[in-house]
């Protein structure tokens, strides 16, 4: 069976334009159809669904934004390149918005279009898997261990990214498992054989991080004793994972630019142009838009590396993923340090459930090699678990909330009135049932937010699962 040639169509006004684009694209199999105007372009695409679009903004019989803004929005598996010699950050932000792959500002050479246009179809691949990949539950894939519906999505993403060769762009908080999830990448994909390279662009000093990306020649600066391979050769015909990217030195940044684009390099202190076949996974625990409006990374850069994104929920958003995470480590550790623990308490996997986690899997996995460390028993109860477990506790919310309402909380004593200042009645907190407390503090939270959940969530710091859940719980509990 032949392999059918990829389908393009021009919408390119200038055709002296049109024919050198068409040069460019001379030894691609590719077959093209130009047109000059919106109105041609609209005629033929009513009955013809090509591939790819090379679309012009400024065109005789109007703006090409329009055209852009009905392919998208039919659903149509068609991968626009926006063209414009009246380029704009602000025109780049809004076509992408718009659905578009990428752009290109004119003029523009053959080797710029013909990588921007291997991406396109990359992720055009990328789409399609995605369309008709089945939803399957597993409660751990790679690394990563979890069931919940957050984690089910970010397997199928994974799954999906990893047999492309697109572009992945990771972002999560820190300790979310982002180096997880590029092994979990490389290791599905067709380079699984070869190296996973990782360069964390943040403990690398910016001096020293183009040699490290790139490599150097004997005598390039000072200290250079030796010619040296940089991560560009090291991971070639694998993957390379440029974690924390968002810390990279902006001037660094135009450099890897170019890299992304087109496999190319030059060594520090070298004039050879060195040309390799990578893939890149990209990983931050910052908003990258945030960074790109801030003018501290490039928003070029931003839209070549953002292809797919692979977003990791906090654990605070996984629901009861906590209680198995806890339990795997609490077996792993108990086995290394020869200790006799089997589970945890009711009440210990209570105020786990409720703790916020700000350190996420990381600071989890600490927590039960402490707990293993500094005691052994059958079941880990509650008063093992560290001290900060008990800042967070819906009782210092409650308080909080009460404070913040200027209402007094039930049983709370009056200031100036003696009767009920009596040691006794406030150590009545001391003796309620964990799950008392709680519920005060999830109903006052909620009254305090006239009836709004994700609101109250938000304050008590927990997943607006949870919250639904504990009320579904002491529902069926009022009815038994």
């Amino acid at each position: 069976m032949t392999k059918r040639n990829l389908s393009l169509i021009m919408v390119e006004d200038s055709e002296s334009l049109a024919a050198i684009y068409t040069g460019y694209l001379e030894d691609q199999v590719v077959d093209i159809v130009h047109v000059t105007t919106l109105a041609q372009a609209t005629e033929i695409l009513a009955r013809w669904t090509p591939d790819l679009m090379l679309l012009d903004i400024e065109l005789p019989d109007g703006s090409g934004m329009d055209l852009l803004r009905a392919t998208t929005s039919s659903k149509t598996c068609i991968e626009v390149i926006v063209m414009t010699a009246h380029g704009s950050s602000k025109m780049a932000i809004e076509s992408i918005h718009l659905g578009a792959f990428d752009f290109l500002t004119k003029p523009f050479d053959a080797d710029r279009l013909r990588v921007t246009m291997a991406n396109a179809i990359a992720h055009r691949s990328l789409r399609k898997k995605v369309e008709v990949f089945s939803a399957i539950e597993r409660d751990s894939y790679g690394g990563f261990i979890g069931e919940s519906l957050s984690m089910q999505a970010v397997y199928r993403t994974i799954d999906s990214v990893a047999v492309s060769d697109a572009t992945a762009f990771i972002i999560g908080e820190s300790g979310t498992g982002k180096e997880l999830a590029a092994e979990a990448i490389h290791a599905q994909s067709k380079r699984s054989k070869r190296v996973l390279h990782t360069i964390n662009c943040g403990a690398i000093p910016g001096e020293l991080m183009e040699s490290e990306l790139f490599g150097h020649i004997k005598g390039a600066f000072t200290g250079a004793t030796a010619s040296r391979d940089g991560a560009a050769t090291v991971a070639d015909g694998g993957t390379l994972f440029l974690d924390e990217i968002c810390e990279m030195d902006i001037e660094l940044q135009k450099k890897l630019l170019r890299f992304v684009q087109s496999g190319e390099f030059h060594r520090v202190g070298s004039n050879e142009t060195e040309r390799v076949d990578i893939r890149f996974v990209c990983a931050t625990n910052k908003n990258p838009l945030d960074e790109v409006r801030a003018g501290r990374f490039r928003e070029d850069l931003y839209y070549r590396l953002h292809v797919v994104p692979v977003s990791l929920p906090p654990l605070r958003d996984r629901d009861e993923d906590v209680l198995l995470i806890a339990e795997h480590f609490l077996a792993e550790f108990a086995d290394r340090e020869g200790r006799a623990f089997k589970a945890f308490s009711p009440a210990a996997e209570q105020r786990m459930l409720s703790y916020p986690w700000p350190g996420n899997v990381r600071e989890l996995q600490n927590t039960v090699q402490n707990i293993v460390v500094l005691n052994n028993a059958d079941i880990v109860e509650l008063g093992m678990l560290p001290a900060e477990f008990f800042d967070y506790g819906p009782m210092a919310v409650y308080q909080t909330l009460n404070a913040a309402s200027h209402q007094p909380a039930v049983n709370e004593p009056v200031v100036g009135d003696a009767e009920h200042s009596e040691p006794v009645n406030r150590a009545r907190y001391d003796i309620e049932p964990l799950w008392i407390t709680e519920k005060h503090a999830i109903e006052s939270a909620i009254a305090l937010c006239d009836g709004n959940v994700n609101r109250a969530a938000g304050l008590l710091e927990v997943a607006p699962s949870t919250i639904y859940r504990k009320t579904q719980s002491w529902k069926k509990s009022s009815n038994s």
